[in-house]
């Protein structure tokens, strides 16, 4: 039984058509190209594609009709006058099917023979199997404390957070190279999973097991297309260290979530790890059925993902990030290390996910190297600290060795700050919060950053403390008011839904809660305000994000000066054609 099972329950996502190509696909070669992610191909060689075919077409139900399918695309692609075969691997948790080419692809190879696959009106979408990576810059420097939990400007304010709440009963699940041995790290591992599929590259020699231990990704000069030799990283042992290392125990270092349990999944081996097997194991750690593969016994109530590559978020990753949503996970991901736009970096740009950048300990945006910066943007949520984290380690060089400790820098190391604080969030919540609410607690509640970053990181730091307080909603006896009737969102129209409040006495609360549940299918269209019985007007939403980026989330409002009895109205204005949706459910709390 899951830790945390009788606390686990689920939550409605209604997930809106999100491209024309949907709709339209069946179209043919005309609207071929709108369900190919070319912005995913790498410069690297491509010979594995995930493609999606539509529900209840032939190739989803027979496997002969599934090898025609690619047999025909094979036969009608045309690259450097080689013949090529496409083999069928293996289905995804998610429905779409892993599929190998006879030989090694370059870009442009690869980006015809997805033409061709896509040119079958049946094809859902087509992506490469792209490589992800550990994002954590090593730093061999050795620090003797753990700035980031107590840091006068960039700390996460963790020690006053631990008289609240230090995880109990959470589990995090750390998507990563795996876990080596311990002694400050495994009274707090749960079972996990090996989803590393290539034998050679897990150096396992059995690809896919229930074994998640960390077999070391170092790679020799002319390996991985580096020119270089790369020792073994350990990166998901420093990033679980950061996330639970076992506190209170008279050596080594502090968890950010301390007495929560990290169930270590292996996606990262030798050269990365591919975007399949990384879909599967996000559906697996959040309680998702992947075939062949036993259940996880203790789903994740929050997904660390210290992991990324270049590309747009894509069908394959969008579709596990939002099915882990709707099991009531948290995704926390890093921004990145490139000292570029997140927007180009995934899972960082995908929707429905905590993006993270890092800082240093003065607060301003870490730097690692010339190069190497944490990414930056719009869709960077929040920042944590980033730079000289010092956390579990292995002293091995390339296979496991003993025991160690060591300080990295970047947003690999930010990330399981963030997830960490969930895990106290979640601990301290009377019922768990929804990843929405999660994400919204987060925001409203960091600490400014103690000087403007050179680039936008995050609406601040990330505060553990601030974050606690605020689960105490109101004034005592506070009591929740909801309006769970639909009210149709129509083009160019404003429409209010009402709550009537009677019977109390005095003002609403500084801190009074307004949860809110809207599905449309374009969120910029919207302005969503609180309309006080006195006809004051408290913004919530106003215009802000995309295409199937729902209004769901809790806003914490002063309204101190109000009432607290009369008629309170969730009012949304819908300004342009085209998008509609609904007021699914609203409250507030006071």
């Amino acid at each position: 039984m899951s830790v945390r099972a009788n606390r686990r329950r689920t939550h409605r996502i209604h997930v809106l058509a999100a491209a024309t190509a949907l709709v339209l696909g069946s179209a043919g070669s005309a609207f071929a190209a709108e369900r190919i992610n070319l912005a995913a191909l790498a410069n690297e060689t491509q010979d594995e594609f995930i493609v999606k075919y539509r529900d209840g077409s032939a190739q989803r139900s027979s496997a002969a009709s599934l090898q025609s399918a690619l047999s025909t695309a094979a036969t009608g692609f045309s690259g450097k006058g080689k013949a090529l075969g496409l083999k069928h691997l293996r289905r995804t948790a998610l429905g779409s099917d892993l599929v190998r080419a006879g030989r090694k692809l370059d870009r442009v190879e690869a980006e015809a023979l997805m033409r061709q696959i896509a040119a079958d009106p049946n094809v859902e979408y087509v992506e490469p199997n792209a490589r992800m990576y550990p994002l954590g810059t090593p730093n061999d420097t050795r620090f003797g404390e753990q700035w980031g939990y107590t840091d006068a400007d960039a700390g996460i304010n963790a020690t006053t957070a631990w008289d609240i709440s230090t995880g109990t009963g959470v589990v995090v699940a750390v998507i990563d190279t795996g876990i080596t041995n311990h002694s400050d790290l495994n009274a707090n591992i749960l079972p996990g999973y090996d989803f590393v599929s290539d034998a050679t590259a897990a150096r396992d020699g059995n690809g896919r097991d229930s074994n998640p231990a960390d077999e070391g990704d170092w790679f020799n000069a002319g390996e991985c297309g580096r020119t270089y030799d790369s020792p073994s990283s350990w990166h998901g042992t420093h990033v679980a260290g950061t996330v639970a290392a076992v506190t209170n125990n008279a050596k080594g270092v502090a968890g950010t979530a301390y007495n929560a349990k990290v169930v270590p999944v292996r996606v990262l081996a030798k050269c990365g790890g591919s975007l399949a097997d990384i879909a599967d194991a996000i559906t697996w750690a959040s309680g998702g059925t992947v075939s062949g593969v036993p259940a996880n016994a203790n789903p994740a109530e929050v997904i660390n993902m210290s992991l990324g590559g270049s590309g747009t978020c894509g069908s394959t990753y969008q579709a596990a990030i939002d099915g882990a949503v709707s099991r009531g996970t948290t995704v926390v991901v890093a921004a990145g290390n490139n000292n570029g736009n997140a927007s180009n970096a995934r899972p960082a740009n995908c929707n429905n996910v905590i993006t993270v950048g890092a800082v240093d300990s003065a607060g301003a945006r870490s730097v690692w190297s010339s190069t190497q910066k944490s990414n930056y943007g719009a869709v960077v949520d929040i920042a944590a600290p980033g730079s000289n984290i010092l956390s579990t380690l292995n002293a091995g060089s390339t296979t496991p060795g003993a025991e160690s400790y060591a300080s990295y820098g970047g947003t690999s190391m930010a990330t399981p700050h963030v997830a960490g604080v969930v895990a106290l969030l979640q601990a301290a919540s009377a019922t768990p919060k929804t990843p929405a609410q999660i994400e919204t607690i987060l925001k409203n509640t960091a600490r400014a950053f103690p000087q403007t970053p050179d680039q936008p990181i995050g609406v601040g730091i990330v505060n553990a403390k601030a974050a606690l307080d605020s689960l105490g909603g109101g004034t005592p006896g506070a009591q929740t008011y909801t309006n769970g009737t639909d009210y149709t969102i129509n083009d160019n129209a404003t429409v209010d839904s009402p709550i009537t409040v009677s019977g109390r006495t005095g003002n609403a609360p500084s801190n009074a809660s307004v949860s809110v549940t809207i599905y449309h299918t374009y969120k910029g269209d919207l302005k969503v305000d609180l309309v006080a019985p006195d006809g004051s007007i408290y913004n919530l939403h106003n215009r802000t994000g995309s295409s199937t980026d729902n209004v769901i989330g809790t806003y914490t409002v002063n309204l101190s000066s109000e009432p607290l009895n009369g008629t309170w109205k969730l009012r949304v204005n819908d300004n342009a054609a085209q998008d509609t949706g609904r007021i699914d459910t609203w409250s507030v709390t006071f």
